[in-house]
């Protein structure tokens, strides 16, 4: 007797949306999914929603905001478990685009340091200053 490697994600079907955020490994535990939630920060086919029992289909996209970060999820199938993190990659698609340096706003931020890399010294501040009025 074969045995299989383990439950096979349900595509079709319902199931709640804390539940499939714990199980897609977006959030460690059941209650920060629901608190996530009921917080406001996600939202369901751009559709703002404060219910961890709102239901979730396949094809649905999810977009969540996370450890600061907003991650657009585009639901493939319900879980019946928590997995490991391989399994839980085939429940979504991930639509998020890769972030940038500084975000995409490098033109509005003007010069950037490292950061940690504490204060500008006197000479680090006057060649910003010589930066910055090249630029205008």
């Amino acid at each position: 007797m074969s045995r299989s490697p383990g439950p096979v994600p349900d595509p079709g079907g319902a199931q709640r949306l804390d539940k499939w955020l714990w199980f897609a490994r977006v959030v460690k535990t059941r209650s920060l999914a629901t608190a996530l939630v009921q917080s406001g920060k996600v939202r369901v086919n751009r559709i703002r929603t404060d219910k961890p029992s709102h239901t979730i289909r396949p094809g649905d996209v999810i977009t969540v905001t996370a450890h600061s970060r907003v991650r657009v999820l585009k639901v493939l199938a319900t879980g019946e478990r928590r997995g490991p993190a391989t399994e839980a990659r085939e429940l979504y698609e991930e639509l998020t685009p890769p972030p940038t340096a500084f975000g995409g706003h490098e033109a509005e931020l003007g010069p950037q340091r490292a950061p940690g890399s504490g204060r500008p010294t006197k000479r680090d501040r006057r060649a910003i200053e010589r930066l910055m009025k090249r630029e205008s």
